[in-house]
C-alpha cells in the first residue's frame, strides 16, 4: 500500500475507534463491555501497526536505515494476516491431537477406552447479531472498510453422539 493508502486506513481505524468508544456507553452487560474493550484494543493494535509501517516507509525514503526495507516487508506481511479476536481463540495442533483456548495450556483431544480411540476437538461458534447487539453493524463495517477480519466466536464443546 502507498503512504496515502496507509494514512487513509489509519484515519478509518481512528474513526472506528471513536464510534466504538461512543457505542460503549450503551453497554448493559459485562460481556458487552468486554467485547467493546477487546475491539478497542484490536483497533489500537492495527493503528499501531500502520504507524510502524508508515515510519518504515519514511525511513526508506530518507535512507536512514539500510534494513528498513526488510522490516517493512515483514511488517506488511504481519498486517496482511492481522485480525481482531473479540472473545475466544482456538489453536489446534492436528499432528499431536492437542488444542488450546485463548493461549492457555495445551489439552489432549484424544480419549481411549475399550470401544476405541476418539478424537474430539472443541469448535468455534460465531456469536449471532443478537448476541453482539449494537456492535454487529460496526464489526461488519470495520471488515468491509478496512479488510481487517473481526472474529467474534466462542468455544463450544458440542459432543457428537455415536451412530
Amino acid at each position: 500500500m502507498t503512504f496515502d493508502q496507509n494514512l487513509a486506513l489509519y484515519t478509518k481505524l481512528s474513526g472506528f475507534r471513536l464510534v466504538v468508544l461512543a457505542n460503549r456507553f450503551g453497554c448493559e452487560t459485562d460481556v458487552s463491555r468486554k467485547l467493546h474493550e477487546r475491539l478497542l484494543e484490536g483497533l489500537e493494535a492495527a493503528a499501531g501497526r500502520i504507524r510502524t509501517i508508515m515510519a518504515l516507509e519514511r525511513s526508506i525514503l530518507a535512507g536512514d536505515d539500510e534494513y528498513a526495507a526488510y522490516r517493512l516487508e515483514g511488517e506488511t506481511e504481519i498486517f496482511e494476516r492481522f485480525s481482531i479476536i473479540l472473545l475466544d481463540e482456538l489453536d489446534i495442533d492436528f499432528d499431536t491431537h492437542e488444542y488450546r483456548i485463548n493461549g492457555g495450556d495445551w489439552c489432549i483431544a484424544l480419549t481411549a477406552d475399550y470401544t476405541g480411540v476418539d478424537i474430539d476437538y472443541p469448535e468455534l461458534v460465531a456469536l449471532t447479531d443478537d448476541e453482539l447487539g449494537s456492535l454487529a453493524p460496526i464489526i461488519k463495517e470495520i471488515t468491509r472498510e478496512t479488510g481487517i477480519a473481526v472474529n467474534a466466536s466462542r468455544v463450544s464443546y458440542i459432543r457428537c453422539t455415536g451412530s
